[in-house]
């Protein structure tokens, strides 16, 4: 009876599983952590094409920008994503890091207006999230008032994370530290840029959406 009742229940619920389309995935962090490029590398991994533009100057993204049905397959199974890559979030954006940057006054003080709505926006955004993927430098201080901002707010609306220790490529990079900051969250260290652990990241994108 028990087992019946087992199949049942998996038939009913793998069912809804199977049918549920375009997932909302959201990507979120502090700017020039490498949301982007993540978002970019899944999406020419499975439609062959890039979903925005990557820059080392930050705040390149600015405004939210998604892209609609990108299928992902893993060992024998699939799921469907809407990509939500968002503005990088900061507590301050101050004009006058552009101008240090190479970047003249008056498109410096239109950049930081424009990433100051973007970081609205993304907090606005986050309602609509299914699950979260949170992209960390993994070379610098995960203590941060910023991605503890971030993943508490995630936390309070219980909304699913994945914690991305991104740019291991890198000498300085300490996915150990990441680890440490947020025990309770399932961290896997990648490097967006050469696709290093890439299947890690998928696998660990399964589980937090099965």
């Amino acid at each position: 009876m028990v087992s019946f009742l087992n199949r049942f229940v998996n038939k009913i619920f793998g069912g809804i599983f199977k049918k549920k389309k375009n997932v909302s995935l959201g990507f979120y962090g502090p700017p020039n952590a490498g949301k982007t490029s993540l978002a970019n590398k899944i999406c020419n991994d499975w439609i062959g094409e890039d979903l925005g533009t990557v820059s080392n100057i930050p705040h390149e993204t600015r405004e939210v920008q998604f892209k609609e049905k990108v299928e992902i397959k893993h060992k024998g199974k699939k799921m469907i994503f809407k990509l939500v890559d968002t503005p990088g979030i900061a507590t301050k954006i101050d004009y006058e890091d552009f101008i240090k940057l190479g970047v003249n006054k008056k498109d410096a003080q239109k950049r930081a207006k424009e990433a100051t709505q973007g970081i609205i926006d993304a907090i606005k955004w986050i309602e609509d999230m299914e699950a979260v993927v949170v992209v960390l430098d993994a070379t610098k201080n995960p203590y941060s008032q910023v991605n503890i901002t971030i993943i508490g707010n995630l936390a309070a609306r219980k909304i699913p994370v994945l914690i991305v220790a991104n740019k291991i490529d890198l000498r300085k990079a300490e996915i150990k530290k990441v680890k440490a900051a947020f025990p309770e969250y399932d961290v896997v260290g990648i490097s967006a840029k050469t696709g290093e652990n890439i299947e890690d990241f998928y696998e660990s994108l399964f589980k937090l959406i099965r």
